[in-house]
């Protein structure tokens, strides 16, 4: 059995269609990744994550250990290769201690 899709509305007027109780509104995401940049080619919970916590740009990102990256909700050891080559291509790197 489907669930049934609901029309909602997101704070930027969008109007999309989903069956599950996620708030994320897909055209808002899409949006977000094509912004996302260096970013981009992390999943979408994985980019929320470091947004959530102010963390937008590579020299941001160079600012953590890749273990306090592990702790911030959202983010998954998968994510750790896709970020290490992010932080190279721009002659950076996670902090060591």
């Amino acid at each position: 059995m489907t669930a049934q899709k609901t029309l909602r509305t997101c704070d930027k007027g969008h109007q999309y269609y989903k069956s599950s109780d996620c708030p994320t509104c897909p055209m808002c995401e899409n949006e977000r990744k094509a912004m996302a940049g260096v970013f981009s080619g992390l999943s979408a919970p994985a980019r929320r994550a470091l947004e959530n916590n102010g963390i937008s740009t590579p020299l941001q990102l160079a600012a953590f250990t890749e273990k306090e990256v592990l702790k911030i909700h959202g983010m998954g050891p998968g994510s750790l290769p896709k970020l290490r080559e992010s932080l190279k291509r721009q002659g950076l790197s996670f902090k060591t201690k």
